[in-house]
């Protein structure tokens, strides 16, 4: 009887370790399973196919580099010469977009009327100037509503005059960032300054 107990016996030891070893391999699929997961999503194996997205906002254009946007100025034409930029300042090229018409609105709670004529500048490339252009409809109705909001105190102070230049140029840059994605004007200078 006994060596039928031990026949029994080792059969039993070799299911349990059979259950072991079945459990391992499983228990090391997983782990093993699991850190390919997390260095396929960390990026570090196989990464390669994703692609990094090019910035396509205007770009600041140093002093003597070429604006690839900037238009060939023809033969005769007023721009044919190449501009010539300063040793100092800044090292980037300024642009200015002249608006032709003059802007004129009543200022906010008084009878009081303001004309202004502003110009915007830009450090970045041409295509600031060229959606100035397209979009000045939109950008003379928020040069407006902006001149109607102005207290009259604000125009008469210099300090004034530089609030209502930096929400000018915050109005202009919010319609170019809804229109093209980017705003771009870095300020607005009065041409001329008229309270009435």
């Amino acid at each position: 009887m006994s060596e039928k107990n031990d026949k029994d016996a080792k059969p039993a030891k070799k299911g349990g370790g059979m259950i072991i070893k079945i459990a391992m391999a499983v228990g090391l699929l997983g782990v093993g399973g699991g850190g390919a997961f997390g260095l396929v999503a960390a990026g570090i194996v196989g990464g390669g196919h994703e692609e990094i997205k090019e910035d396509k906002n205007p770009k600041l254009v140093r002093k003597g580099e070429v604006d690839p946007y900037a238009p060939v100025a023809k033969e005769g034409e007023e721009g044919a010469t190449a501009d010539v930029d300063g040793e100092g300042g800044s090292e980037f090229r300024t642009v200015y977009y002249n608006f032709a018409e003059d802007f004129t609105s009543n200022l906010r709670n008084t009878d009081a009327l303001l004309q202004v004529n502003v110009a915007a500048s830009t450090r970045r490339d041409y295509r600031v100037v060229m959606w100035l252009k397209k979009h000045e409809l939109a950008i003379r109705s928020a040069v407006l509503i902006a001149i109607a909001d102005t207290p009259e105190e604000d125009v008469i102070s210099p300090e004034g005059k530089a609030r209502l230049q930096k929400r000018l140029t915050a109005a202009i840059n919010k319609v170019l960032t809804d229109t093209e994605g980017f705003g771009g004007v870095d300020n607005v200078y009065f041409k001329s300054f008229i309270v009435q």
